[in-house]
């Protein structure tokens, strides 16, 4: 087992701070860029998103409305055509709002490898400070 010179302590934990303030400043680098990412990628998702929307809904008046005409000549009343296709693009518009919102959920957007590393980090001090 090595014996240290007790007059090394204060540089050692000299040394120790350094790297501990180096470490956090990187691991707070990652964590911003990881941000900026992600909200990057959100903002792409919702421009596609809405641009999608747009033109979904130009195109379903339009085959909703055919849809009304098509009901309407096999004998079904006009009014009872039109609150059926209603109803029926109103269930299709709920379920996409569902799965578009869980694609903007904050753990979907949350830095994930930063906190992995924060917490290999952590162990790592851990061990050092039992050794």
């Amino acid at each position: 087992m090595a014996h240290h010179d007790l007059r090394d302590a204060p540089g050692h934990l000299a040394s120790t701070v350094r790297h501990l303030s180096s470490l956090v400043q990187g691991e707070l680098e990652l964590a911003k860029a990881e941000m900026k990412r992600n909200v990057s990628r959100a903002t792409v998702g919702l421009v596609f998103f809405g641009i999608a929307a747009l033109l979904a809904l130009v195109a379903l008046n339009v085959l909703a409305s055919a849809l009304v005409a098509a009901l309407a000549m096999v004998g079904v009343p006009a009014v009872v055509a039109a609150l059926l296709v209603g109803a029926g693009l109103l269930i299709v518009a709920l379920v996409l709002s569902i799965v578009g919102k869980s694609r903007l959920s904050a753990e979907a957007l949350s830095p994930s490898r930063t906190a992995a590393n924060i917490s290999r980090d952590i162990d790592t001090i851990k061990e050092a400070s039992h050794a």
